[in-house]
């Protein structure tokens, strides 16, 4: 679960959504990003990091550009997780608490 912790905290910034929805399209160089976002060099590296490290985004050096496109896999596991965590099941904390609730005292 911890990883699934860091991927929500990358997606907690405005910016790094931008980032993500920009790379909804295809892959973009860094410089593009900059472009679309209007935000400097080391803002956006910032940001590429945090979501490089979350595993939501992969890169690649071209010349001297980074290529960033969207870990598909990643993205995945996440939709996964949640539809999990928001589904009923027998076997979930939401029954031990309601077989010991208080409202029923």
């Amino acid at each position: 679960m911890e990883d699934k912790i860091e991927i929500f905290k990358a997606l907690s910034d405005k910016s790094r959504l931008l980032i993500l929805d920009m790379l909804s399209c295809g892959e973009l160089c860094a410089c593009d990003i900059i472009k679309g976002l209007d935000l400097t060099q080391p803002t956006i590296s910032h940001h590429m990091k945090i979501l490089k490290s979350s595993g939501l985004v992969n890169g690649h050096k071209k010349g001297k550009w980074m290529i960033y496109s969207i870990n598909e896999e990643v993205v995945n596991e996440v939709l996964d997780f949640i539809k999990h965590i928001t589904t009923y099941k027998e076997e979930c904390i939401c029954n031990r608490v309601k077989k010991n609730s208080c409202c029923d005292k």
